[in-house]
């Protein structure tokens, strides 16, 4: 099976703009959440996929200078990207993983995609956001490309398309849907945000990477990220009024499985 791992990035985010761009620990924020990205074990093809605006011709100019595979689609219809690009790359599944996640644990990845391997042939599409248990902006979700395709010819609605994934996971009924818990037992979804959306965002995740990088490399671990906010808690206070924001709260009364009659549930960060 080839797996196909898209990191979706523009440039155009109205509360952050340029965010994937902003420097991490002297990289892009995008070539630091790659590093992570490929310190996953688990074989897969990674690319970007940014739009065909010139707007983001940057981010195309940094996948060409360092050597990273890079697609360009639909600057809105973001379930067209992910098609596309799994037409483009002939991929068996699309593993999604946003931009906003340049703290994304390596082994985050690795649960997922070792839970969808070992079940294969089980599961349309497997998350670990359904509902979500790792600290915010872990996000992985991957499905088959029937899956996909099947989203791609009939969704319609715009949160459907610009989030790519939500036609499959409110129709559970329909496709085989799993989701995988965080190992520890923790839920840490709405306690520990590590999503890069707002100012403030940019704040704590760069004084992680200024903390942590310069012993560690940067691939550290979940585990040392949580190691450090416990010898300096004053670090989650930079972006705590931002717990608990994401896309779904502006679509909860036309979401099946947040808004009525259930009730909203949690949830984490959108795509940029």
């Amino acid at each position: 099976m080839k797996l196909l791992l898209v990191v979706q990035a523009r440039l155009g985010s109205s509360r952050l703009p340029g965010k994937v761009l902003l420097p991490l620990a002297g990289e892009p924020a995008l070539v630091r959440m790659l590093e992570r990205v490929r310190a996953a074990k688990s074989p897969f093809q990674l690319a970007v996929a940014t739009t065909d605006l010139p707007e983001d011709k940057p981010i195309v100019d940094l996948c060409v200078e360092r050597g990273i595979e890079v697609f360009c689609g639909h600057p809105l219809d973001v379930l067209d990207r992910h098609y596309q690009a799994a037409i483009h790359y002939n991929a068996d599944a699309v593993i999604k993983i946003p931009s906003d996640c340049p703290l994304i644990d390596p082994a985050a990845i690795d649960r997922v995609l070792q839970y969808f391997l070992a079940h294969l042939g089980e599961y349309d599409f497997v998350t670990n956001l359904l509902p979500p248990t790792w600290p915010d902006g872990n996000d992985v979700e991957v499905m088959t490309r029937s899956a996909l395709t099947s989203a791609w010819q009939e969704a319609e609605r715009p949160f459907e398309r610009e989030h790519t994934t939500p036609f499959i996971w409110e129709n559970s009924g329909r496709f085989r849907v799993s989701n995988v818990t965080w190992e520890t037992g923790h839920n840490y979804a709405q306690s520990h945000r590590f999503v890069l959306d707002y100012v403030e965002d940019y704040q704590f995740i760069s004084a992680v990477f200024d903390r942590l990088l310069p012993a560690l490399g940067p691939a550290f671990s979940l585990e040392q990220i949580l190691d450090l906010l416990g010898r300096a808690p004053e670090l989650q206070d930079i972006n705590r009024k931002h717990l608990g924001s994401c896309w779904q709260q502006n679509h909860l009364h036309e979401l099946k499985t947040f808004g009525p009659p259930n009730g909203p549930l949690n949830w984490v960060s959108g795509s940029p």
